[in-house]
């Protein structure tokens, strides 16, 4: 496949590009880089950044279909409008919570529109044990566009402009 043939397949009523995908939490911006987890902070699954959640509440940053949403609540996949794939990880190593203080508010299969709540967490009980909350927003499908770059920083609100997606 040549490097411009993506360009001709362009389906018909595609969004907007540059896409924004909003800030899923409200609280600071933190980097992917500076990403308390490995995989996430060199982008191995994706372009991605954080969110230091200053309360407890996931909302969400594109409108589009959720496609994970496993049973400990702790991350969520979303299939968005023009092709965008995001997953939502809260904290690091939250796994190991098995869903105790999340609270999902939506399912597999679920349509869903930008800054719909979608998930609740217990602040708490996840910094008891002993896990950064930090709100992980991936598109795993970077290769799939010429860049996602963060333009947000400092503190955010739900729904702000986070990531930019050109194709």
């Amino acid at each position: 496949m040549g490097f411009f043939d993506f360009l001709k397949k362009a389906p018909e009523a595609a969004p907007a590009f540059p896409m924004m995908v909003a800030a899923d939490a409200k609280g600071t911006v933190v980097p992917m880089e500076q990403i308390p987890d490995e995989v996430f902070a060199q982008g191995i699954l994706g372009k991605c950044c954080g969110i230091d959640p200053s309360e407890g509440k996931v909302y969400s940053p594109v409108d589009g279909t959720i496609t994970q949403a496993p049973d400990s609540g702790h991350a969520l996949g979303i299939q968005g409008t023009g092709n965008v794939e995001v997953l939502i990880h809260v904290g690091v190593d939250t796994v190991e919570m098995k869903g105790d203080g999340f609270s999902p508010k939506v399912k597999e299969g679920d349509k869903v529109k930008k800054g719909q709540l979608l998930l609740e967490m217990d602040l708490a009980k996840i910094a008891a044990a002993n896990h950064p909350a930090v709100v992980i927003t991936v598109v795993t499908n970077t290769d799939d566009f010429k860049d996602v770059e963060l333009v947000a920083s400092g503190t955010v609100e739900p729904g702000a402009d986070l990531l930019k997606v050109s194709k």
